[in-house]
């Protein structure tokens, strides 16, 4: 029992905190952008996302087909990582079914646990990220087809409203955010296979990254603020 310990406590130690610690931001991250949206990308983007549908709807003779190669270069991209995913999904489920012995050529390797249940334990959760990374794609390419659809259809026919059409593009687009962040988070765990150590470190790296790519400055909030309520209507939509 002792032995078993020594070999596996860096596992139980060092992995659960690199999860908390991603967790932890994307849970901070969750809150900013609900109670101070334009401090972050998420929450601007998010607001200009529903100027552009109003300008397209608004002009749609002229725009609607700016509308539809933007939201095909968007699904483009959501394609392009579901399919990354599920080739993944392919590739470990054939590693877990293989014949051969992954195990043994890590072991002199490997920090940590590295018996039969870790090693299985590691490319499951790696398997589960990325199938839930595809299941994010994949919803979010269907809403953003619908809004292909609904984009060209003119304002108040069939009670299609821009609320309507700009609550789908968003829900489109987070759910694109999430598969792109459960994708990052597969990371650290792929590293997991030569050990909890690896986890731990990219985790930590990880944080400053994404804030430096989720958050704005002050100062270019203020003046992004100033531009989106001159251009507009004066009044700002929260996320």
């Amino acid at each position: 029992m002792r032995g078993e310990w020594r070999s596996c406590y860096l596992d139980i130690i060092l992995v659960p905190l690199g999860f908390l610690i991603s967790s932890g931001y994307h849970a901070w991250l969750w809150h900013r952008v609900r109670t101070q949206p334009f401090t972050t990308l998420i929450g601007i983007n998010t607001n200009a996302r529903r100027f552009w549908i109003s300008s397209i709807l608004q002009d749609n003779e002229k725009k609607n087909i700016l509308a539809v190669q933007s939201l095909r270069n968007t699904i483009m991209g959501c394609t392009l990582m579901a399919t990354t995913s599920i080739l993944l999904c392919t590739g470990l489920a054939a590693v877990l079914s293989s014949t051969y012995s992954i195990k043994k050529p890590l072991n002199d390797a490997v920090y940590g646990a590295h018996g039969d249940f870790m090693l299985g334990l590691k490319y499951v959760t790696l398997l589960t990220l990325f199938l839930f990374s595809f299941f994010c794609h994949s919803l979010s390419i269907r809403f953003i087809n619908q809004v292909n659809i609904l984009i060209n259809i003119p304002p108040g026919a069939a009670s299609i409203t821009t609320d309507y059409i700009s609550d789908l593009l968003d829900k489109g687009f987070i759910l694109n955010t999430v598969g792109n962040r459960l994708f990052y988070a597969a990371l650290p765990m792929l590293l997991w296979i030569f050990g909890p150590v690896l986890v731990f470190v990219c985790s930590v790296s990880m944080v400053p990254v994404l804030y430096n790519l989720d958050v704005v400055c002050s100062h270019t909030t203020a003046k992004r603020k100033t531009i989106v309520a001159g251009g507009g209507n004066g009044e700002l939509s929260n996320v």
